[in-house]
């Protein structure tokens, strides 16, 4: 296997057609934009889906959660989006429908292997939609204070503070329940 998809793997846990779409996503966008694996902001990352792929873009390319140059949109599509900060290029990445087996006929072990099949035999161009696009990128991540929650007494991002009567609360004590997507 190709040396970044082993990387990928490490990172992941498992070898899955999700995260060979994700690599497969991260090496086109380093090849046109001619990127190694960033190490700080450099290079900006919007993945659409949080599914396996989005663990290979951050596994290749060094865009992150954390470092604030991997930014999640919780779309539930297979497209990826890349930015170059220096001069602002950017390609957007896209898994083409039907270039995908949807097999509901098939066990899952079937789709995963005609999964792989696919992805081993089809060219960038029949998998995905490419193409260059404009996109103002966001900003640098920003540092916040962090602020003690009148409820809890954790500590908070002061942007994602509520206000209740005055003192700061934090998104959990406000009531705001974690979800997936809606």
């Amino acid at each position: 296997m190709r040396e970044l998809i082993q990387k990928a793997i490490a990172f992941h846990g498992h070898h899955c057609p999700g995260l060979e779409i994700g690599c497969r996503a991260a090496e086109i966008a380093m090849r046109d934009l001619q990127f190694a694996r960033a190490e700080d902001e450099e290079i900006l990352a919007i993945c659409e889906t949080d599914a396996c792929g989005m663990d290979a873009v951050q596994a290749l390319t060094g865009c992150t959660l954390g470092k604030g140059n991997l930014i999640f949109r919780d779309w539930g599509k297979q497209v990826y989006i890349f930015g170059r900060r220096r001069d602002g290029k950017a390609i957007r990445i896209a898994l083409r429908y039907d270039s995908w087996p949807h097999y509901s006929d098939l066990s899952p072990d079937e789709r995963r292997a005609a999964a792989f099949e696919r992805l081993n035999s089809a060219s960038d161009e029949e998998l995905f939609d490419i193409r260059r696009i404009e996109v103002p990128l966001p900003e640098k991540a920003r540092i916040f204070k962090t602020v003690r929650c009148a409820g809890c007494g954790e500590g908070v991002m002061e942007p994602r503070a509520h206000l209740r009567d005055g003192q700061p609360i934090c998104p959990e004590c406000y009531g705001q329940p974690y979800t997936r997507g809606g």
